[in-house]
């Protein structure tokens, strides 16, 4: 039930699809007795839009959590085990076109990729099941194999957990599967500003993890160059509320060990 919930009421959170809401309902309230209602929506949407296509409110809240775990300088001699979490293969295009078909946060790989080839003996997990609300057929860990081949990994050495939907159920089924020791040295790839709430799904479950964040998208929170782009500025802030509303969820549903998780 959270997963259906948290799908559905992000529809009518996004900040691109509110905005659109908001002015289309002010339109509509033009010929209406509520005319002056209407008005008020109108310029309601238009000033969300100045501010979004000028302030980087959401590169802003992204460099917040990008910078809350720091890039690792240093790792153990001896690992145990690394875990990447999906989000990087977009299934029904690769099914359409027959490819691979890898996203923005192909970082991820990359890096797993990385650390698998400087620890041969350590295991090595994939972490997505299908997070799409309509297709649950089609998983992200059935698919993935042919990209680890090109990063000169072998398929076969990868673990594969392709039933989670969300981060949480990442962190839950990965342990099942692989039932790690206390002591063992487990790394956790996944998207910078992704990790506190991924750390703190790991943590909640009992498993202490050495965050490895990639995939940056800001300079830090000091990254608050003006510009004039509603797309850009729309795009940004939709991907920065969604990971902090899914922090304040999780937090307050009893997923994570905090509302902001920190090293």
């Amino acid at each position: 039930m959270f997963f259906y919930l948290s799908k559905i009421i992000w529809i009518f959170l996004d900040p691109g699809n509110l905005f659109l809401i908001v002015l289309v309902s002010g339109g509509i309230l033009l010929v209406t007795r509520w005319r002056r209602t209407g008005l008020r929506l109108i310029g309601l949407s238009t000033l969300f839009a100045l501010i979004i296509a000028i302030v980087p409110v959401g590169t802003w809240l992204s460099g917040v959590l990008e910078d809350r775990f720091p890039a690792i300088k240093a790792l153990p001699d001896k690992v145990d085990g690394i875990i990447v979490l999906g989000g990087v293969i977009n299934p029904r295009l690769t099914q359409a076109r027959g490819q691979p078909a890898v996203g923005g946060a192909v970082e991820r790989l990359l890096a797993f990729a990385q650390l698998a080839k400087r620890y041969p003996e350590a295991n090595l997990v994939f972490t997505a099941g299908s997070g799409s609300l309509l297709h649950q057929n089609l998983k992200e860990a059935h698919l993935v194999g042919p990209v680890f081949e090109q990063l000169g990994v072998n398929p076969a050495r990868i673990i594969y957990e392709d039933q989670s939907r969300n981060t949480f159920e990442n962190a839950t089924y990965s342990r099942r599967l692989v039932n790690p020791g206390a002591k063992e040295n487990w790394i956790l790839v996944t998207s910078a500003f992704h990790m506190p709430r991924a750390v703190g799904c790991f943590r909640k479950i009992g498993w202490n993890v050495i965050p490895y964040p990639v995939d940056y998208s800001t300079l830090g929170n000091n990254d608050l160059q003006l510009r004039f782009n509603f797309t850009y500025g729309a795009g940004r802030l939709g991907g920065a509320l969604h990971e902090w509303l899914g922090l304040f969820v999780y937090w307050i549903t009893g997923k994570t060990d905090a509302f902001i998780p920190a090293p």
